[in-house]
C-alpha cells in the first residue's frame, strides 16, 4: 500500500518551500526568453537548460528537445509506484516580450516585491506555473502515488506549433491518464478555479480595393468608392448596437452554466473607462467564454502623422475571431468571409488571407481524475467547492493533446489571476496563489495512485 502523507503535512512542506519558491521564480525571471525574438535564443536556451537541472535534481529522466520551430520544450519521466497511472504537469518557460522598460515599476526581468506580490515578466504566466510544479514535487518528495511526465514548453507565447509537432511525432512522450496544464488560474484571488473550456481562434485578414491610385479628396471626393469608409462599412456589420458579435449563420446565443462574472467584476479585471459599457446582450461570462467575439487587432492605412488630403485605394485589417466549443474553425471562417462579402459595398475588390485557425476545447469533468483534483482543491484552499470557468483566449495545445491522448483526463489551472495583469507591463504574481497551486498539485501527486 502506498503511504499517503496527511494534507497538513504537505501544507507545512510546501509552506517551508515559499522561500526557495521565490528564489526559483528569481531565477527563472531572469532570463528574457521570448522565442520570437532571435536575439533572445541564449536566454531561452538558457532557461530551458535551468528547467532541465531542476527537474533533474528531483530524480526526472529529462532533455531539452529542440522543437520543428526551433524552441526548447523541456521532457521527462519520473517513475511512481508499478502499476500507478500517469500525471502530466505542463507549463511554459517562454514569455511575451516585456515592451517599453519605461513603463514597468522596475526591472521586468529582476523579480521585484511590492506589496506582497512578486513583480516581473513570466512571474505569472507561465514561470509562476513551473515554479509550482516544482514546489509540489518537492514537497511530495518520495511519496509519489504515481508516475509523472513535465512537459515545459518554449513557444508557446508565440503559437507552440513546435510542441504541437512534437506530440504528432513523439506522442509517447504526452501519454497520461491526467493532464495538468499549468496556465490558467482563478477568477479571483483565493477562489479555486478550474478553466474547462476555452475558445478556438480563426484569424483573417481582409483587404478591400477600390482604386489603382490615391486620388486627391477636394478633386473626387463622393462619387469616388473608398477603399476605407468600404471596409469601415463591412467591419462595423460584424457587431450590433448591443456590441453582440453578428456573423450571418453563426450562432451567437450560447450561454455559461459555470461560476457567475458580474458586470462590476468584469470591468474592474479589464480596466474599463468610467462611462463605458459592457458590451453584448449576455452576462461577461456568456460574451467572454461561451459566444464567439470578433476583434479588429490590425489596420493598415496611413496614420494621422502622415495622411495627405486623398482617397485611400486600398485598406487591410486583421480580424481576430474566437469561437466557442460547439464551433469548427473553417466553417465559421467561411461564415465570416461570406457575411463580409455580402456587407462590403460598393462592389469594391475583397480579397481575404486566413492567418490561423485553433479548435476550441471543453474538459470533460466527470473522470477520476477530476474527482481528486477537485477534492484537493477544496482541501488546498479551505473552500466546500471548486469554481468552473472558461477563458476566452486559446490553448490549442489542449485540443492537440485531447486527439493524441483521447482517454486523458485534461484539467487547466494555475496561479494567474485577473490582477497579475499578463502580458502587460507590471506584471506580477501573488506568492499565496503559488502556494496554493503548488499544494493542490502535491496532494494530488500524493493521492491519485494511492490504493
Amino acid at each position: 500500500m502506498t503511504t499517503v502523507p496527511s494534507t497538513e503535512n504537505l501544507s507545512s512542506a510546501v509552506s517551508e518551500l515559499m522561500e526557495r519558491a521565490r528564489d526559483d521564480l528569481a531565477a527563472l525571471v531572469s532570463f528574457p526568453s521570448v522565442h520570437l525574438d532571435s536575439s533572445k535564443a541564449d536566454a531561452s536556451a538558457a532557461s530551458a537548460a535551468w528547467v532541465r537541472d531542476a527537474f533533474a535534481e528531483l530524480g526526472f529522466d529529462v532533455e531539452v528537445i529542440v522543437t520543428s520551430d526551433g524552441s526548447p520544450a523541456v521532457v521527462g519521466y519520473r517513475a511512481g509506484p508499478e502499476g500507478s497511472p500517469t500525471i502530466a504537469l505542463y507549463s511554459h518557460h517562454d514569455v511575451q516580450p516585456a515592451g517599453d522598460d519605461a513603463l514597468w515599476s522596475s526591472s521586468p526581468f529582476e523579480l521585484t516585491e511590492r506589496d506582497g506580490r512578486w513583480y516581473g515578466r513570466g512571474s505569472a504566466d507561465c514561470k509562476g506555473n513551473v515554479v509550482s510544479h516544482l514546489t509540489a514535487l518537492r514537497a511530495v518528495a518520495d511519496d509519489l502515488s504515481c508516475n509523472v511526465r513535465i512537459i515545459i514548453e518554449g513557444s508557446e507565447e508565440a503559437g507552440g506549433e513546435g510542441l504541437d509537432d512534437l506530440v504528432h511525432t513523439r506522442p509517447e512522450l504526452f501519454a497520461a491518464d491526467l493532464i495538468l496544464i499549468g496556465d490558467a488560474g482563478n477568477v479571483a484571488v483565493g477562489l479555486p478555479t478550474l478553466t474547462t473550456s476555452l475558445r478556438g481562434v480563426v484569424n483573417v485578414k481582409v483587404t478591400v480595393s477600390a482604386l489603382e491610385t490615391a486620388v486627391h479628396s477636394g478633386a473626387a471626393g463622393g462619387p469616388t468608392p473608398d477603399a476605407m469608409a468600404a471596409l469601415v462599412a463591412g467591419l462595423a456589420s460584424l457587431r450590433n448596437s448591443r456590441g453582440d458579435t453578428v456573423i450571418d449563420g453563426v450562432d451567437n446565443t450560447q450561454e455559461w452554466g459555470g461560476v457567475v462574472y458580474s458586470d462590476e467584476q468584469f470591468r474592474a479585471d479589464v480596466g474599463a473607462l468610467a462611462g463605458t459599457e459592457i458590451l453584448g446582450s449576455g452576462s461577461p461570462a456568456d460574451m467572454a467564454w461561451a459566444r464567439p467575439a470578433v476583434t479588429v487587432i490590425g489596420m493598415d492605412a496611413p496614420s494621422t502623422a502622415d495622411c495627405a488630403a486623398a482617397i485611400i485605394p486600398q485598406a487591410s485589417a486583421m480580424l481576430n475571431l474566437r469561437i466557442p466549443p460547439g464551433m469548427e474553425p473553417q466553417p465559421t471562417y467561411d461564415a465570416l468571409v461570406a457575411h463580409l462579402r455580402a456587407h462590403i459595398p460598393w462592389g469594391v475588390r475583397v480579397e481575404f488571407e486566413p492567418d490561423a485557425f485553433g479548435r476550441p476545447f471543453r474538459a470533460a469533468t466527470d473522470g477520476p481524475g477530476y474527482i481528486v483534483l477537485t477534492d484537493a482543491m477544496k482541501a488546498a484552499y479551505g473552500s466546500d467547492g471548486v469554481f468552473y470557468a472558461g477563458q476566452g483566449g486559446s490553448i490549442p495545445l489542449c485540443t492537440v493533446l485531447a486527439e493524441a491522448h483521447p482517454a486523458a483526463e485534461i484539467a487547466l489551472l494555475g496561479v494567474e489571476e485577473p490582477l497579475c495583469h499578463i502580458h502587460a507591463p507590471d506584471e506580477s504574481v501573488d506568492p499565496d496563489e503559488i502556494r496554493r497551486t503548488a499544494l493542490t498539485e502535491a496532494i494530488v501527486l500524493a493521492t491519485f495512485g494511492a490504493k
